[in-house]
């Protein structure tokens, strides 16, 4: 399966970069056991970040931010087959788990619980 990771990127970060950089290997840390599961890890951020980058958002919350980041996640989970919700308060991480129980798909709350895992 191709798996969404989501969890706190931004939120309790005070868009502090080093607090934001320490949530993404948060995330990045369930990536390679999900993909030795054989499963595809994603994370919305890898899109995302260069996607900002390129776009030439300055911080967090601007316009560029807001066009981008959120959308990319809910245009992979057009793709995605599951998502593995990380445990940390993320408005964004709840609405990506929102969207895809209306979609159908898998939500898992421990790595464990992925199947293969």
């Amino acid at each position: 399966m191709m798996i969404l990771i989501a969890g706190p990127y931004r939120g309790g970060t005070n868009d502090d970069p080093a607090l934001m950089a320490k949530n993404l290997a948060h995330l990045e840390s369930v990536a390679l056991p999900l993909f030795r599961a054989v499963h595809l890890p994603m994370i919305g951020e890898w899109v995302a970040l260069p996607l900002l980058t390129l776009g030439g958002s300055t911080k967090p919350g601007d316009d560029v931010w807001n066009e981008i980041q959120y959308p990319v996640a809910h245009r992979l989970l057009d793709r995605c087959d599951a998502i593995l919700r990380l445990d940390g308060d993320s408005a964004g991480a709840d609405n990506d788990v929102r969207i895809a129980r209306e979609r159908g798909l898998p939500v898992y709350f421990r790595l464990e619980d992925v199947p293969g895992v």
